[in-house]
């Protein structure tokens, strides 16, 4: 709780991956992948109940044995591969409205995918959303490998530059990196999103969005070969702090 608001963590975890099988209950650092983000959300001092949404038995089962709550089942046309966040959200919400009477404030989104990220990091985006009454969400970013003034999209039998303007400049995507815009992307870390902003517009960030800078590389789960930079990642941050 902050400021006498309440904040739930809701962590999505379907059953079903193409990419990985049983992805978010494969094994990372001898743990399974959800249960990274139940312990940080578990230890985050702002965050007052955590509830993982999934229309999987094992990964419910899995998710109570590491001390959260999995209060229904999400029905099976919402965990879909093209299902988006938002209808995920308005259906736990909607369930414990009316089921429980319960109504949090802000809804901390911690997909299982991104295992990397810290209590401390959490803790710190709540604060971030609270200092600013007129945001919407607050999400995690870092500065993408490839910008995208430097991508291309099919034409045909040729390639176009993704971004089709550039005043003043030529052959932008070919330009050093220092001389171009600075972006950046969102990542799986932290979503940090108001109820109102959920109910009242129908999305899970809003318009108004303020950035939480990552400090430290991080991973989005997604292929095979991701666990295994994610564990390196882990085993490197580990000993930095031992």
């Amino acid at each position: 709780m902050i400021n006498r608001k309440k904040i739930l963590a809701l962590i999505p975890a379907r059953g079903g991956s193409k990419g990985i099988p049983k992805k978010n209950i494969q094994l990372l650092a001898g743990k399974p992948l959800l249960a990274w983000s139940i312990g940080v959300a578990k230890k985050s001092k702002y965050i007052d109940r955590v509830i993982v949404s999934t229309d999987n038995e094992e990964i419910a089962d899995i998710a109570r044995k590491y001390g959260v709550e999995v209060p229904f089942l999400r029905p099976a046309n919402l965990a879909e591969d093209l299902t988006p966040d938002t209808p995920v959200f308005l259906h736990a919400l909607e369930w414990l409205k009316d089921h429980e009477k319960y109504q949090p404030d802000i809804l901390v989104h911690l997909r299982p995918t991104g295992p990397l990220r810290t209590a401390e990091e959490i803790d710190e985006s709540i604060e971030l959303l609270e200092k600013f009454p007129e945001a919407d969400s607050v999400r995690s970013i870092e500065e993408p490998s490839k910008p995208p003034f430097k991508m291309w999209k099919i034409a045909g039998d040729f390639i176009d530059p993704f971004v089709s303007d550039m005043p003043g400049m030529k052959d932008w995507h070919t330009a050093p990196r220092q001389s171009l815009p600075k972006v950046y992307q969102t990542t799986a870390d932290i979503g940090v999103v108001r109820y109102s902003t959920i109910m009242e517009k129908n999305s899970v960030i809003g318009g108004k969005v303020l950035p939480y800078f990552l400090k430290r590389p991080t991973v989005d789960i997604d292929h095979a070969i991701d666990f295994e930079i994610a564990e390196l990642l882990l085993r490197k941050s580990n000993s930095s702090h031992t």
